[in-house]
């Protein structure tokens, strides 16, 4: 104990006797209001000792609080009544005062909105900006980190949830922000009694339940009490994965079968559906890479178009009561094989219409986190120390989570009657190279100092910028705003027929004549060359419209 602290003991112990012989002096006391007085003074003597002086802690990292409310003072509190904390609170930030108003709280210096934060935490060499207001929403979230992003220190979130009562719920915990948080929309959490109802029961079948997408559909599958859920992969490691998971959360309480095999294997589909007898089919099995699929064409029509066919026919056959399909944004006027191929996928579902078995296709965009995709890769790069490559610095797409889009499917698959084209609301486009540069920040480095961006050009069939989806002029509403359908004339069943005999041919005689033959079946499958020449302005308006 430091000296300071024996001196404060002391001081506490000379004041507490003091007060008993005050007490014995006049007899005024009684013996059970003594007792509170002394074990107030030794628990306050406890907190005293335990209490790091501030500006002295021997901790390493200096903290400034944004936000004076009762999470931040709650957040100050703990640390300085926690001798074992790691941090030292040095102020507070308030972005609601003007710095011309003096304060301090808990001995700390109160700043005010229009304080120079860089300048201010350079001065006072603080490390963490931690954010502590109650329950932010994601817009907050983003604009106070672009706020504080450019001071250098590693910006932090105080999560302190409140109940509408003001009482705390669950455990409150200082932790780094994500980049899930600065997509300017909050993760929605779906789940209504709608899926609740429709899933309760169910035998459901998710081909590809191994993948990003397919794996959280077999999760949110999983809590809504299905009577069995099958998962059909051809990566063994992936099934199991998802299968070790599930089996640990939900033990004997969930009926789990996992089967391997490919969708381009008519037989062995055939063979699993007869098994399982599904309800419901969750179609998410497809190649996704775009510049693996430039190169090979032939083999994203065999398992993207031809796997589709295969695995409808088969739910056909085996009348499985709803089919739904997981499409993409690519499919929307595509510039590459893998969006032709899913916008074909999408022509097979829809011209199913009267089917017995109820068709749809579900659409939507990016999904931050999933295999492949720019956020793990970014990960990567900045812990090997960068560069950070991105393919253009005009780069815009749009991105949910992957609970969010698995949620959305879950519902629109739940609403699916005759052949519908469901669209996902994907929030606000995001530029690439600001996602680069925010991943960078939040990993306490510097761009151009510590971990370079680097553009390599577009990958080929890469647009600068995906489609918007939700066009009010294309779409009609549902009960769900985040939930959309396109309007469209399918194609007759004949006519896709038709179609994938052609490709059958094309397959057969090389990528070429594949890529001829899609760009026939497909109008709007034109060259990323013809889309890219405009796309700065549709970029600049696309930008203007969602911000």
């Amino acid at each position: 104990m430091s000296k300071r602290k024996v001196l404060l003991c002391i001081f506490d112990a000379l004041i507490c006797l003091a007060c008993f012989a005050i007490a014995l002096f006049f007899g005024r006391l009684s013996f059970g209001a003594l007792c509170c007085l002394c074990v107030f003074s030794a628990r306050l003597a406890y907190r005293l000792a335990r209490r790091p002086a501030v500006g002295k802690s021997e901790c390493q990292v200096s903290i400034a609080i944004v936000g004076t409310g009762d999470v931040g003072v709650s957040l100050a509190r703990e640390i300085l009544d926690n001798p074992a904390s790691r941090c030292r609170p040095v102020c507070f930030f308030e972005p609601s005062q003007s710095s011309e108003e003096k304060r301090t709280l808990c001995g700390l210096p109160v700043y005010g909105s229009d304080a120079d934060v860089t300048e201010l935490t350079g001065r006072l060499k603080i490390d963490e900006i931690a954010i502590a207001l109650p329950n932010p929403n994601g817009e907050n979230k983003a604009k106070l980190y672009s706020a504080y992003r450019d001071t250098g220190c590693k910006i932090k979130i105080y999560d302190f949830p409140v109940s509408k009562s003001g009482a705390a719920v669950k455990k409150r915990s200082l932790r780094d922000i994500s980049i899930e948080e600065l997509i300017f929309r909050d993760s929605t959490q779906i789940a209504n009694k709608l899926s609740e109802d429709y899933y309760k029961g169910k035998t459901v079948l998710v081909t590809g339940g191994g993948g990003s997408v397919g794996s959280e559909l077999c999760r949110r599958i999983a809590k809504l009490s299905p009577g069995m859920l099958a998962i059909f992969d051809i990566y063994e490691n992936n099934a199991y994965d998802i299968e070790q998971e599930l089996r640990r959360t939900y033990g004997e309480a969930l009926e789990l079968k996992v089967y391997i095999g490919s969708v381009c294997d008519a037989a062995r589909l055939d063979e699993v559906l007869a098994e399982v007898k599904p309800d419901i089919v969750f179609h998410a099995a497809a190649y996704k890479h775009v510049p693996y699929m430039e190169m090979c064409p032939a083999e994203a029509v065999k398992n993207n178009i031809f796997g589709t066919y295969n695995t409808v026919c088969a739910a056909e056959r085996h009348k499985v009561a709803k089919f739904v399909l997981i499409s993409t944004d690519k499919a929307v006027n595509p510039t590459g094989v893998m969006g032709a191929t899913k916008r074909f996928c999408e022509m097979i579902v829809c011209s199913r219409s009267g089917s017995a078995t109820h068709f749809a296709a579900v659409r939507f965009g990016n999904v931050i986190g999933s295999n492949g995709s720019v956020v793990p890769l970014f990960k990567k790069q900045i812990e090997n120390g960068g560069p950070v490559t991105v393919t253009d610095k005009r780069v815009v797409r749009y991105f949910m989570t992957i609970p969010e889009a698995a949620e959305l499917v879950l519902e629109a698959g739940a609403m699916a009657h005759h052949g519908e084209l469901y669209v996902l609301e994907m929030g606000k486009p995001v530029k690439i190279w600001d996602l680069a540069v925010n991943m960078i920040k939040l990993a306490g480095l510097e761009v151009g100092r510590d971990i370079e961006i680097k553009e390599i050009g577009l990958r080929p069939g890469e647009k600068l910028y995906e489609e918007l989806l939700v066009k009010s002029e294309h779409i009609t509403k549902t009960d769900n705003s985040l939930i959309f359908i396109e309007k469209n004339t399918p194609l007759h069943k004949d006519d896709v027929e038709m179609l994938l005999n052609k490709l059958r041919g094309a397959v057969e005689l090389g990528n070429e004549a594949v890529v001829r033959t899609l760009k026939e079946a497909i109008p709007t499958f034109v060259s990323p060359e013809e889309v890219n020449r405009n796309a700065e302005s549709t970029i600049r308006e696309e930008l203007d419209v969602a911000l």
